[in-house]
């Protein structure tokens, strides 16, 4: 059956269709990089990774693009406490990121650009917005009219006659002068102390929703497939990308908008002053293994809300272990075993019961339902000595494939030896002197995939196995 995703502009399951096929061009929002990421934010990025590699299993080719939002007011107010430059404040959390990815198993997409790399297209967004009268000044700052974009509104439902001036951006509404509360800025003006850029609209720094619209479209062309986020973005974040993009161009923007539902912890919304706030780095501090917190974070529907409890990730653990026991019990099976002819035809029942699921709106929880009934099967079978050399074939194949998509099964078996780790790493260091650093990234996430985990300090490449 063809892929369907729930398109949150049309509030309706669509039948997948890329505008280039088999080509897909897709944008998903990423960190602002004023801090260690939260668990609540990998949720989305899980979930964004699931999107990705099921596209790949389906044999699509892929261009990703994820920024790396690295100016903005946090950003501005923490480095100038810390009295330093906000690149150099930023890349600390940025290169946190990426090790926090690896950890998890998130592939890295094909571009992350840096918003602050990228000033020079965000500006030329204002200047074709202008021309067509969506902007106006005040007090120095550049703001978008939403009275002169009829369709504001579309993507989230609501009026925009209507609308919290309250929420209308990141900042509050009286820091800049609006002709309208429902306006946002595009071009904030430049304040004392504060990182600026020169520009026709005066010094100053782009608005949050400015970024994502000029780097989507500098990547992946005025209309693309899909941009995925956070059910938080829809609005206002993702509403005015939508008015600044198709304001700028007259036509679609993205024409696959799919939203990812919140983590809650222990049934509450996630806060420091609960207690209950966490980045990736505090669990594993806690003991927790990072593939068992890869599969907690996608094994529900990624639209339906995920609720963190430490049992959870126990549990999680039990089933992994369920799985890679089974798995073990299988590899064992020798090449003169025959078994039962009819076995390798429960396996393929299950392939298209896990497919089937994932194409229906990547229902994840149904996908990992096939898997473990197969293993609930293939275990009464393992005992009666129903699955032969042709059953463990067709099983490990079903397995591979299914970690091609979740990457949390042990499904080889087999673990480098600390030989091989070294050359890896040296081939690694190599690639990054000569600045190949897609191959670079290739090998960590090979090693990463493998069980080994690599942490890059002043004094080298330090790795270890997780456990």
């Amino acid at each position: 059956m063809p892929l369907k995703l729930y398109n949150t502009l049309t509030k309706r399951i669509e039948d997948f269709e890329p505008l280039n096929p088999p080509e897909v061009r897709m944008y998903t929002c990423g960190p602002t990089v004023y801090d260690f990421v939260h668990i609540g934010n990998f949720r989305t990025f899980m979930f964004q990774d699931i999107v990705r590699r099921y596209l790949l299993y389906k044999g699509f080719r892929l261009r990703h693009v994820m920024n790396i939002t690295d100016v903005e007011d946090k950003i501005i107010a923490n480095a100038r406490k810390q009295g330093v430059p906000i690149g150099e404040y930023t890349r600390k959390y940025e290169q946190g990121f990426l090790e926090d990815m690896a950890t998890l198993k998130i592939q890295r997409p094909e571009v992350m650009p840096r918003a602050t790399e990228h000033i020079g297209s965000m500006l030329e967004l204002v200047r074709r917005l202008a021309e067509r009268g969506l902007t106006y000044r005040g007090d120095g700052s550049t703001y978008y009219r939403i009275a002169g974009f009829p369709d504001y509104g579309k993507l989230s439902g609501l009026d925009a006659s209507r609308q919290d001036a309250g929420r209308a951006d990141r900042v509050d509404e009286d820091e800049y002068s609006k002709e309208n509360p429902r306006d946002f800025v595009l071009w904030k003006a430049q304040r004392e102390g504060e990182t600026s850029w020169d520009s026709t609209f005066g010094p100053g720094r782009p608005g949050w929703h400015l970024e994502c619209s000029a780097m989507s479209m500098e990547y992946l062309g005025e209309t693309f497939d899909i941009h995925c986020g956070g059910v938080d973005l829809i609005f206002p974040h993702h509403e005015n990308e939508i008015a600044q993009s198709e304001g700028a161009t007259g036509k679609p923007f993205v024409r696959y908008w799919l939203h990812g539902a919140h983590l809650i912890v222990d049934g509450q919304k996630m806060s420091k002053s609960l207690g209950n706030f966490f980045t990736l780095r505090d669990l594993l501090e806690r003991g927790c293994d990072p593939v068992a917190l890869r599969y907690l974070l996608f094994s529900v529907h990624y639209r339906k809300q995920l609720n963190f409890t430490f049992e959870g990730v126990e549990q999680a653990e039990a089933a992994l272990r369920r799985a890679n026991d089974f798995l073990l019990r299988v590899r064992e099976i020798g090449d003169d075993v025959e078994g039962d002819s009819e076995f390798p035809a429960r396996v393929e029942v299950a392939r298209r019961q896990f497919e089937d699921s994932m194409d229906d709106d990547l229902n994840t929880s149904a996908a990992l339902a096939a898997l473990f009934e197969l293993i609930r099967d293939g275990n009464v079978a393992l005992e009666e000595g129903r699955v032969g050399a042709a059953g463990r074939d067709r099983i490990l194949d079903f397995f591979r494939g299914a970690n091609r998509v979740f990457d949390v099964f042990q499904v080889e078996g087999e673990q480098l030896d600390d030989e091989e780790i070294l050359r890896l790493i040296e081939e690694r260091e190599e690639a990054r002197r000569e600045r190949d650093f897609r191959r670079a990234d290739e090998i960590r996430d090979e090693l990463t995939n493998r069980g080994i985990q690599l942490e890059d300090t002043r004094e080298g490449t330090r790795w270890k196995r997780r456990g």
